[in-house]
């Protein structure tokens, strides 16, 4: 788990890096993603890394502030809300603070943790190293949303890595989420790495083949981006369908943005 936590604290680490100096005006700047404000976003972050860890240390107490997050629950945008209040009465650093403690115990309870180990959320259960994993992504994809808000440039490092993982995790999750049928032919996925690594999954002889960079690959799969909108090689229809729907997240079916809707900053 060392490896894992080390990227997920300096994805966080990263984060923190485009927030911290921010001036309470632009703590208040809408996001791409559903007009959600930068304070949103990093509200967002610090409550499941709370839950994450109670998720990790005390399966009893998640199982309490689980039921209390999902009372009077009628639809994911009154649960977001709901969740994004709770930093949303902060101060703009108080709420800062709070995520950084939130985050720097987790990442401890995780370092301490076996890799295989089951520990609850808000489905199925999932192993540690998944539930790292799964933070991984969160950060970045919610990242992506604080960058683009910014307008800032940020480049892949390999920590994207895990986020392929899960995009390509995710394949079967990504048609049962919309009740479609399942493919019947696998998907090659062949992704250039920001070291220049490639990196790859499915058979070799596969018909449908998703290739590029990496970090096209987890915009899309993260729905940060239109395929359209991105470099990415896409051949065969199952290929195709897959990258409209993509979804490497838990939760009701999502749209990706329409094409020139959010478009890479140079």
């Amino acid at each position: 788990m060392k490896s894992i936590c080390k990227d997920l604290a300096a994805e966080q680490a990263d984060l923190d890096d485009m927030v911290k100096d921010l001036n309470d005006d632009q703590w208040n700047t809408r996001t791409p993603f559903f007009t959600w404000t930068i304070k949103d976003e990093i509200s967002h972050l610090a409550y499941f890394d709370r839950a994450a860890f109670l998720s990790a240390t005390d399966s009893e107490a998640f199982t309490r502030d689980m039921e209390g997050m999902l009372e009077g629950f009628s639809d994911f945008t009154a649960m977001h809300k709901k969740v994004n209040a709770v930093g949303g009465a902060m101060s703009n650093a108080d709420l800062l603070a709070w995520w950084r403690k939130e985050r720097a115990q987790l990442v401890a309870a995780f370092e301490s943790m076996k890799p295989d180990i089951r520990v609850p959320w808000y489905g199925p259960t999932m192993s540690a190293r998944s539930s790292a994993t799964a933070r991984i992504m969160e950060t970045w994809a919610h990242g992506q949303d604080v960058a683009d808000a910014l307008k800032i440039h940020r480049p892949g490092t390999d920590r994207l890595k895990h986020i392929a993982f899960l995009g390509v995790s995710t394949f079967k999750w990504s048609f049962k989420n919309r009740q479609l049928e399942l493919p019947d032919q696998a998907v090659r996925v062949a992704l250039d790495s920001p070291s220049g690594e490639l990196w790859v999954w499915g058979p070799e002889d596969a018909e449908n083949i998703v290739s590029g960079s990496a970090l096209d690959f987890c915009l899309v799969v993260t729905q940060r981006r239109n395929p359209a909108d991105t470099g990415l090689n896409i051949r065969g229809d199952i290929a195709a369908q897959w990258m409209k729907i993509a979804q490497a997240f838990a939760g009701p079916p999502e749209d990706a943005p329409a094409p020139g809707v959010r478009k890479n900053i140079a």
